[in-house]
This record gives structure tokens, C-alpha cells and sequence, in this order.
């Protein structure tokens, strides 16, 4: 059950951070001046090195890189006695991340069961129907090279399109299973629009863009559909995992906010 439940997970989670906390801060403060480097934690410094140069330390860098570890731990603690971490938001903002990326990384670790992708899915199913699709090619005719001429130009060509000579495009000619919105992207909204509406069959147009005037041919069209889970359920998962950290920082936050009483003049507490 406690496997299942990340809420339940997340409320743990606040309640044993918090307990971790009094017990490091028992043996800081008993033991202030003691600097301790275990076999795990040389091993971790050594895997960054080789993560970052492909490659694992020299002895003398490992060594360099333990001595940087110990003087960056002693300023660390000597800052701190001093106070100086106190008003430095950007010190509070990256502990504060700290905590929430603990807490995300909790919600992360439970892999979603096939019952609960299948809840989401369906809860969340207009995220993921399949939007329409066509093929299409088209024959460019430009109304900066061509003026008011380009229109007449395009409808003459409508007649023997196989033949047809139309003006050096930035594009390519043909584009194969794209959706309305990447035709929009590219071509703008009144030319997707009129494209879609334009069934399978021979060359149609002139239709403008962004760039002037088109002749289309619409090679397929597929209609939007509702998918089975297996066809997006890879979407579906990493949709889920980011709702469960949201969840999850939303829970601790909660739960931690308890432990304080919050006082914002002008503003009644939420």
C-alpha cells in the first residue's frame, strides 16, 4: 500500500527530512570541526570526474579533487558560522531547490502501474487523440517576383500542373503526414486552414501563405482519431510522473507549512 501511494510517500518523506535534519544538526554541532570523507564519497567524486571528462582521474587528480572538495567544505562551514548565507536569495532559492528536487525525485522513483496509465489516459484523453494529417506538394508562384501577374499565373498553370514552372521556394516541394498546426507554422494560419479542406484529388488553388501563392495537391488525408495506450504510452507515463511531482512538491510544501505559523501583513493567511 505505502509502495502505491506517493501522497502517503511524500508526507513520510517530509517527516523523516525533517527528522535527518535534527540529527545532522546534533552532530554538527557536537562535531563542528570534524571533516570526514568516506570510500563512497571519493568514489562519487571520482564517477563525476569521469561523467564530465570521459575518462577517470590520474592519481594526483583524484587527489586535487578531494583537496578542492575539503577547502570547498571548510569555506562552506566557516560562511556559515559567519552568517553570511542569511539574506542571500539565491542561496535560499538553490536549498529550497534542493528540498523539492528530493521530493520530485521520491515521486519519480514509483513506476505508474498499467491500471493507473490507463486511469490517466482516459481522464486526460483530449491531451492525446491524433490529430489529422495530410501529405501534400505544392507549386510555388511568388507576388513579390511576379506582382499582380502571380495570380493569373498560378490559374493558367492550374491547367497542365505536370508542366507547370513556378518560382524558387525556401521550402521543399513535397511534405509528407504533416498536422495542421506544422503546416501553420510553416505556411500561416489561412493557408492550413484551406489546405485541410482540400480532398485528395487533383491540383487545387491558388491558395495564399505567408509567402505568396500556392497550387496544392493533397496526396492522403488522415483523420484525427482516439489512440489506444500503447500508440502514446510513453506520453502518457512521463505525463504522469511530472503530475506526480507537482503533487509531490505541493504535499511537502503543505505538510512542511504546518510546522510555522505564517504571518504576511496586509494579506489574511491562505
Amino acid at each position: 500500500m505505502w509502495r502505491r501511494n506517493p501522497l502517503l510517500q511524500f508526507a513520510t518523506f517530509g517527516a523523516l527530512l525533517f527528522f535527518a535534519y535534527g540529527l545532522l544538526h546534533d552532530t554538527r554541532t557536537s562535531d563542528a570541526n570534524r571533516i570526514e570523507l568516506s570510500a563512497a564519497d571519493i568514489e562519487r567524486i571520482r564517477e563525476l570526474w569521469a561523467m564530465q571528462w570521459k575518462r577517470p582521474p590520474t592519481e594526483n587528480e583524484l587527489q586535487g579533487l578531494v583537496e578542492a572538495h575539503i577547502r570547498e567544505e571548510v569555506l562552506y562551514r566557516e560562511a556559515l558560522a559567519m552568517g553570511l548565507d542569511e539574506g542571500d536569495t539565491v542561496i535560499r532559492r538553490r536549498l529550497a531547490q534542493r528540498i523539492t528536487f528530493m521530493a520530485e525525485d521520491l515521486a519519480s522513483r514509483v513506476e505508474p502501474t498499467p491500471e493507473e496509465l490507463q486511469r490517466h489516459f482516459e481522464a486526460q484523453l483530449d491531451r492525446y487523440l491524433l490529430p489529422a494529417r495530410v501529405s501534400f506538394s505544392h507549386i510555388y508562384f511568388s507576388v513579390d517576383r511576379r506582382g499582380d501577374e502571380a495570380e493569373s499565373d498560378a490559374r493558367a498553370a492550374l491547367a497542365h500542373p505536370e508542366t507547370a514552372r513556378g518560382d524558387p521556394f525556401m521550402l521543399q516541394s513535397d511534405f509528407p503526414s504533416r498536422t495542421q498546426q506544422e503546416v501553420r507554422e510553416l505556411f500561416g494560419v489561412d493557408f492550413a486552414r484551406a489546405l485541410f479542406e482540400v480532398e485528395p484529388a487533383d491540383w487545387r488553388g491558388p491558395i495564399a501563405s505567408s509567402y505568396g501563392l500556392h497550387l496544392v495537391r493533397v496526396h492522403e488525408r488522415t483523420e484525427g482519431r482516439k489512440p489506444e495506450l500503447s500508440e502514446v504510452r510513453d506520453r502518457v507515463r512521463n505525463d504522469l510522473l511530472d503530475l506526480r511531482r507537482r503533487e509531490a512538491d505541493k504535499a511537502l510544501v503543505d505538510s512542511l507549512k504546518e510546522r510555522y505559523e505564517i504571518v504576511v501583513e496586509g494579506r489574511p493567511r491562505q
